[in-house]
């Protein structure tokens, strides 16, 4: 026990002999060292099952979360250690803590996203089937827009040619029925004779067919031309859906987003998100808090004592240094010749 409680006391970064020399005092360092810890140990978990999550192998993720909780532990242990209990109120305290609290703070947040991320794992891994069929639901929609106004573009021309011909068409019967009924006397002059009225109207039926026909031999190869272009480019579209594959989307950055909807769509979870944030800010405020309410024992005393008495030494070997090096040059200056 007395080994776990000087591992403690080093956690909290504080000054063994003094403190052996302050009992009194050494069960709030013990439960500060703890605190500083266990944070550590912590973050180690949630450094590690975050790079778990993004590379997938184990051992690098072992190595990771240690090497993280070993930063966070040294972080910690800094803020604590270099915290000082003064006279001068809690306000003024507060005031020096706080660069602190906001550091303690940003740290909770960055290790409690990572175990979130584990505790809701079932709610996430069911949005993200959810989210990754929306995704490829919508590859294929903007991959179908792409092509459709390709082929629209296409359809369009045929449809064009395919209206010249028929507009010529409608003139071609409209001029040869014209020129029957003049024949027959059911219309024109209505005389039943193929006079010159009706070789008239013969010839410009004549005319209409020759047109027709040389709209047709310049339109049909074109129509046929596009159309076996539409059906190229409405294979390759099809080729390319049947390609597109459905990449796994389950990365750190994806079950960020679907935690963030879920906490957007379920109020439990919304809430439950900001308690387990909460939860642990407090934890990483701890030790800060602990130091802040605890009010000043002897160690904190005896501590002053010992970084005033190093202060006040180094002043004096200071002054002594200058002392010596005037009475040098002093020395100097009297010799004969200067």
């Amino acid at each position: 026990m007395q080994q776990l409680k000087e591992f403690f006391w080093f956690c909290a970064g504080v000054n063994r002999s003094l403190l052996n020399r302050c009992p009194t005092d050494a069960s709030k360092y013990t439960g500060i060292g703890a605190a500083v810890f266990f944070t550590g140990v912590l973050a180690a978990l949630s450094g590690g099952y975050a790079f778990h999550t993004v590379f997938e192998n184990v051992w690098w993720a072992l190595a990771f979360g240690l090497l993280w909780g070993t930063i966070i532990f040294n972080l910690d242990r800094f803020i604590v250690s270099t915290m000082r209990k003064n006279k001068k109120g809690f306000g003024r305290e507060f005031l020096t803590a706080s660069p602190r609290i906001l550091l303690a703070i940003m740290l909770a947040i960055v290790i409690s996203k990572p175990l979130e991320l584990r505790i809701f794992s079932k709610e996430i891994d069911r949005k993200l089937i959810t989210l990754e069929e929306e995704i490829y639901q919508k590859e294929i929609i903007d991959l179908e827009r792409r092509y459709t106004t390709q082929l629209a573009t296409i359809d369009g021309q045929i449809g064009s040619l395919k209206a010249e011909i028929v507009a010529k068409t409608e003139k071609r019967d409209e001029l040869a029925k014209a020129a029957q009924q003049e024949a027959d006397g059911t219309g024109g002059s209505g005389k039943r004779n193929a006079g010159p009225i009706y070789q008239i109207k013969k010839a410009d039926a004549d005319q209409a067919q020759k047109e027709l026909a040389e709209l047709q031999a310049l339109n049909l190869p074109l129509i046929a031309d596009k159309q076996q272009e539409w059906d190229a480019l409405f294979e390759a579209k099809q080729t390319e859906i049947a390609n597109l594959k459905r990449n796994p989307w389950n990365g750190m950055a994806a079950q960020l987003q679907a935690l963030r909807i879920l906490g957007e769509e379920n109020t439990a979870i919304h809430f439950a998100n900001i308690f387990i944030m909460l939860l642990f800010i407090l934890l990483e405020c701890t030790p800060i808090l602990a130091k802040l309410i605890s009010g000043r024992g002897p160690y904190d005393e005896m501590l002053e004592i010992r970084e005033h008495f190093y202060k006040n030494h180094n002043i004096e070997k200071l002054a002594e240094m200058d002392h010596n090096t005037y009475e040098k040059v002093k020395g100097y200056s009297t010799f004969p010749g200067n």
